[in-house]
């Protein structure tokens, strides 16, 4: 997930709107990697027994978006989301974290001698019993050089297993039409990850929704099938190039980019 501009605070809590108690955002300013780019992290800390969302929240959960109105010297921003939890809300899954997050953050800049300023605005949802919007606004400027900083190692390692890491075999992707849209049902050669797996389908277009999967396996086969349909109603084309599959089972996670017709 490539963000072109991105959301970044100095190690100072700012929040806006009346719910300023409920979250606050800090940032690890990191350090200068060999190749320029800039590794930080974004630390979103929320008050005891909220919890907050990750990047494809499930049916019940809020996307956090971003803004970066007022930055300067940055092209390009990676977000690495560490391995979310399951929820139950009310009888819909929702996927996310519990009291504080690190997410780590690689900055590409277009004079990697120089420092970084980082301005814009968080949104987020938050919810305990019920969700509530919060936006969180920030202003910072990550220095040229740096320091490692042992949070944003840990978030970086505590991610998905990548295809080689998780020995994924084939990944196909069956398309067949619906009234409204598009059934992807997909099919893994990928071993057990956990007594319970859910599996999480994305597309490379924010305007697609996609449902919640129905996951079956077999032996080493994992077959995971979704409804997707476009906000506005319009018929779309699917990439299969661009399909994101994260597999979130009880003992590890992986993550998977693409998939081939099937």
């Amino acid at each position: 997930m490539l963000i072109s501009l991105f959301f970044l605070a100095l190690p100072v809590a700012a929040v806006a709107g009346p719910f300023d108690d409920l979250a606050t955002v800090e940032v690890l300013p990191g350090w200068r990697a060999a190749n320029g780019d800039h590794i930080a992290g974004l630390r979103i800390t929320l008050e005891e027994g909220w919890k907050t969302y990750w990047r494809a929240p499930g049916d019940a959960g809020i996307p956090p978006q971003f803004s970066f109105a007022g930055s300067n010297n940055i092209t390009s921003v990676t977000p690495h989301w560490p391995v979310p939890q399951i929820f139950d809300q009310n009888g819909m899954r929702s996927i996310g974290y519990t009291d504080s997050v690190v997410v780590p953050i690689t900055v590409a800049s277009a004079d990697t001698d120089a420092p970084i300023q980082i301005s814009g605005d968080l949104h987020i949802g938050v919810c305990e019993d019920i969700c509530i919007p919060v936006s969180l606004s920030f202003n910072a400027m990550l220095p040229v050089t740096g320091s490692r900083d042992t949070s944003i190692a840990a978030a970086l390692i505590d991610r998905p297993l990548n295809r080689d890491e998780a020995n994924v075999g084939a990944v196909t992707c069956a398309i067949a039409p619906i009234s409204d849209g598009l059934r992807v049902t997909t099919a893994i050669d990928l071993p057990a990850t956990g007594t319970s797996e859910v599996v999480v389908i994305e597309t490379a277009d924010p305007l697609v929704w996609v449902s919640e999967a129905d996951v079956a396996r077999t032996g080493d086969r994992l077959l995971a099938t979704v409804d997707m349909v476009h906000t506005s109603g319009v018929a779309f084309a699917l990439d299969r190039s661009a399909i994101r599959i994260t597999v979130l089972g009880s003992q590890n996670a992986v993550d998977i980019r693409g998939c081939s017709a099937g």
